[in-house]
C-alpha cells in the first residue's frame, strides 16, 4: 500500500460503513474516523439537529471541510457520511489518493434498515419510493469507488475478510 492511501468506506446510510470500517481498522491496527461523529463532536449537535437548525447546505459545507481535512491523516480508515461522496471535491480526493470501498446492498435491505430512523434527516419523512430514488441516484456516484463490495449475502466477518484480502493484494 502506498503510504498516502487511506481506506475509505462509502455507501448509503445504513450500509454498515461505521461498523465495517471500525472492524477493518482494528484488524489493521489503524485509527478509525467516522466523519459523521467528527461533525457532531465538532459542532456539539447531532446530524439531525444540524439539519434542523442550520440546514443541509450548512451541513454539506462543513462536511466537505472536515472530510478533506481528515483525508490528510495517514494512514487511517475513514467512514464517510452517506452523502459525502456526492461532493465533487471529496470524491476527487478519494478517487485520486485513497482506496475506496462501496458497501452495496439491495434496495430492500437498505430501505428496511433506514425507513424508520429518526436520526437520518434526509429520510425521516420519506416514503419507501423516495428512499429508493435516493439510493438509485447515489448509486451512480458510489459506483465511481475503486471497489464495490456486494454485501447482501455476506456476514460482517465475510465483508471484512473480503476487504482485507483486497487491501493486501493492492
Amino acid at each position: 500500500m502506498k503510504s498516502k492511501e487511506n481506506l475509505i468506506f462509502l455507501g448509503m446510510m445504513g450500509s454498515g460503513k461505521s461498523s465495517i470500517g471500525s472492524l477493518v481498522a482494528k484488524k489493521l491496527q489503524l485509527n478509525f474516523i467516522d466523519i459523521d461523529n467528527e461533525i457532531e463532536t465538532e459542532l456539539g449537535l447531532s446530524i439531525k439537529k444540524i439539519f434542523e437548525t442550520k440546514g443541509e447546505n450548512y451541513f454539506r459545507k462543513f462536511e466537505e471541510k472536515i472530510t478533506l481535512k481528515k483525508l490528510k491523516s495517514k494512514p487511517v480508515v475513514i467512514s464517510l457520511g452517506g452523502g459525502a461522496f456526492t461532493n465533487r471535491n471529496i470524491r476527487k480526493e478519494v478517487i485520486k489518493n485513497h482506496l475506496s470501498f462501496w458497501l452495496n446492498w439491495s434496495d430492500k435491505i437498505l430501505v428496511n434498515r433506514i425507513k424508520n430512523s429518526k436520526k437520518r434527516p434526509l429520510v425521516s419523512n420519506a416514503s419507501e419510493n423516495e428512499i429508493i430514488d435516493l439510493i438509485k441516484k447515489r448509486s451512480n456516484i458510489y459506483s465511481k469507488a475503486l471497489y464495490k463490495i456486494e454485501c447482501d449475502s455476506l456476514t460482517k466477518k465475510e465483508i471484512v475478510k473480503k476487504i482485507l484480502n483486497i487491501y493486501e493484494a493492492h
